[in-house]
């Protein structure tokens, strides 16, 4: 009988890997254009004659011998750098909780709206307020004053002794005539009804039982990462992740990740461990990397600190002392995973991108 070894174990020739990433950062030298610039060496920011940075990283494709891994580019300064932090880190966001989508409807015009108070009925039961990526803002969430652009989802489910389960309509009158006005909409989603559920269901509900939850929220995609903390048991919309703390115990673990997740620090981690950018150097913040997001351990006193620091800058917002707050708490992100030369390099030209961010994201 031949004997079938385990493939991981069998890692092909290394593949050569170059990419150029836009970026911030000050440059060291000029080039022509893009493709002159992939000739500089490795780590090298590069100045175009139209004024734009560039990154150039030269390295292997490596994904840790896992085919299922993601793949970075390996070089000899990120391999060490990530080993630095891999030496300071105690468990990632998994250990947290799940990290999980919002709500998804397949049928957003009838089920989310700003106008609820303007229907000839009135208010149906069952709203619940929705968190958007329009509400985003770093630590705690920016929510619209004017009344007409506070969205609202009517949410059909609840959580019973045998689980998630649909409301039964007939308890709500309101709820119930508003949705036959819609229901030859709603019945057209027949992977709704083929899959054993109500015709006036979310197609992705999550758990009911949950949205009352500490939560960590953000955005699927961000150019900067953009995370907070929802208190006020909002139910999040589908173009956003959301996260909870699997043991009730544990919340401080949630405010651990809010302060690591909102960090410079953590742009540095994803580029270094899973070098994906979008358009406009756009990253894409999905379960399969957040939840290799590292955390330190807990139970030391730089991190109870962070912790409370973390809390501070979320009860001030918004205010310039949180601003100033949130400078001090990334200073201590970088030391708290044993890096502090690289940071020292980047305050400068971040906390004044970061600022110019966070203005430009705060809904109007």
């Amino acid at each position: 009988m031949t004997g079938v070894s385990d493939p991981r174990h069998h890692r092909s020739a290394k593949i050569p890997y170059s990419s150029i990433y836009e970026t911030d950062d000050p440059a060291t030298q000029d080039t022509d254009d893009v493709l002159t610039a992939l000739s500089a060496e490795n780590d090298t920011v590069v100045r175009l004659l139209d004024g734009r940075h560039f990154r150039v990283r030269h390295g292997t494709l490596d994904n840790g011998g896992f085919p299922e891994a993601v793949w970075r580019i390996a070089t000899q300064s990120t391999d060490e750098w990530l080993v630095t932090v891999e030496s300071n880190t105690w468990g990632t966001f998994r250990r947290i909780g799940k990290i999980r989508v919002g709500v998804k409807s397949t049928a957003d015009k009838v089920f989310i709206r700003n106008d609820w108070d303007n229907l000839p009925e009135g208010r149906p039961e069952l709203l619940r307020p929705l968190i958007t990526r329009h509400c985003a803002r770093r630590f705690k969430a920016s929510m619209p004053t004017k009344t007409q652009h506070i969205k609202e989802i009517l949410y059909p489910h609840e959580a019973t002794g045998r689980g998630r389960s649909a409301v039964d309509l007939s308890l709500y009158p309101k709820a119930s005539r508003y949705l036959e006005q819609h229901r030859e909409v709603l019945q057209a989603r027949t992977y709704v009804i083929e899959a054993g559920r109500r015709w006036y269901e979310l197609w992705v509900p999550q758990d009911p039982a949950a949205w009352s939850s500490l939560k960590l929220v953000f955005p699927d995609i961000s150019e900067r990462p953009v995370f907070w903390m929802d208190k006020q048991g909002g139910i999040v919309n589908g173009e956003c992740y959301w996260l909870k703390c699997e043991n009730d115990n544990e919340e401080d673990l949630l405010w651990l990740a809010l302060a690591v997740a909102n960090s410079t620090f953590i742009e540095v981690f994803y580029d270094h461990r899973f070098n994906n950018k979008l358009y406009a150097g756009r990253r894409r913040f999905i379960t399969q990397y957040v939840e290799q997001f590292p955390l330190p351990d807990p139970n030391r006193e730089d991190a109870k600190a962070i912790v409370d620091l973390t809390k501070g800058i979320y009860s001030k917002l918004p205010s310039a002392e949180a601003d100033g707050l949130m400078r001090e708490l990334d200073e201590r992100i970088w030391r708290v995973f044993g890096l502090t030369a690289l940071r020292m390099r980047l305050t400068a030209l971040r906390h004044i991108s970061l600022h110019r961010f966070n203005s430009s994201i705060s809904p109007r």
